[in-house]
């Protein structure tokens, strides 16, 4: 996702008023629109893996966001593709915990965002970044992107996905999402209601540049991020009920079963994983 320099832009590596003890390695953020649109960029192409260091940069990003009257937050990513998801490494044992605690403390900063957030999607968008597209208010989408939560795939599931899915396109369609792990193109994420906005490829800026202009610049700081607190309501039902449930099924049932830990072996070690086809 690229367009040429605005000069409206302010560019910062690090949150102002915290001096040199904070900087972004693994996002961009930078201001435009006179300071009112804050563009929260994934800085690691081609795959731009949400580790738990891009995680929370981000988190941290959304804190600054709150110190300003925004009219709006957008999420996007450089390069071909918005995220091929979460490192799988740190899906290992001795890492899921904090790896969970991570994401799931972004999606929560997500939902109590200081005005209507977006993910600007191209290419794939898998996993964890499939998740945290989810966690956004809105979608806008270029037609040629992907979307998946293939975690079933490694012998896992999505905590996060199983949670908002079902607030976001209906169970039915969601448990054929998580149960199987199918991709979704851009035309059926929006037929499902998924994406909001469609743009031809490589036309992603410039469709969002007009909708930031016709819908949220024209509007008061102060309505829309009321306005997205109200439209908030069941995805933060169930960050706050469903997905601690989701955590800890994750963590003290499949975790304990051999499975997943062979599934993310064979992935990480690019082989098919040994399945026992069998219920313990």
């Amino acid at each position: 996702m690229g367009r040429g320099a605005d000069p409206r832009d302010r560019s910062v590596d690090r949150p102002e008023g915290e001096g040199n003890a904070v900087r972004f390695h693994r996002i961009k953020m930078h201001f435009q629109h006179q300071g009112r649109i804050a563009r929260l960029t994934l800085a690691a192409p081609k795959a731009n893996i949400l580790d738990r260091q891009m995680m929370a940069e981000l988190n941290l990003a959304l804190q600054h966001c709150a110190e300003h009257p925004l009219h709006a937050i957008v999420i996007g990513a450089e390069g071909p593709h918005f995220s091929f998801g979460a490192s799988v490494q740190e899906h290992m044992p001795d890492q899921i915990v904090g790896t969970l605690a991570t994401l799931h403390a972004l999606l929560r900063r997500l939902a109590s965002a200081s005005a209507p957030t977006i993910a600007a999607v191209q290419g794939r968008c898998l996993g964890g970044g499939f998740e945290l597209a989810l966690g956004c208010d809105l979608m806008m989408v270029e037609d040629s992107a992907i979307f998946a939560a293939p975690e079933v795939k490694l012998g896992v599931f999505a905590p996060a996905a199983s949670a908002l899915l079902p607030v976001k396109v209906g169970s039915a369609r969601a448990a054929g999402l998580l149960l199987t792990g199918v991709e979704l193109s851009a035309f059926e994420a929006f037929s499902s209601g998924l994406a909001n906005r469609l743009a031809p490829k490589g036309f992603l800026d410039p469709e969002l540049e007009a909708w930031l202009d016709a819908d949220f610049l024209s509007r008061p700081p102060v309505t829309l991020r009321c306005a997205a607190e109200a439209a908030r309501w069941a995805v933060r039902e169930a960050l706050d009920k469903r997905l601690p449930v989701l955590e800890r099924l994750y963590l003290d049932k499949l975790m304990a079963a051999p499975e997943p830990l062979e599934g993310l072996k064979a992935f990480i070690e690019k082989r098919e994983p040994e399945w026992h086809l069998q219920l313990h």
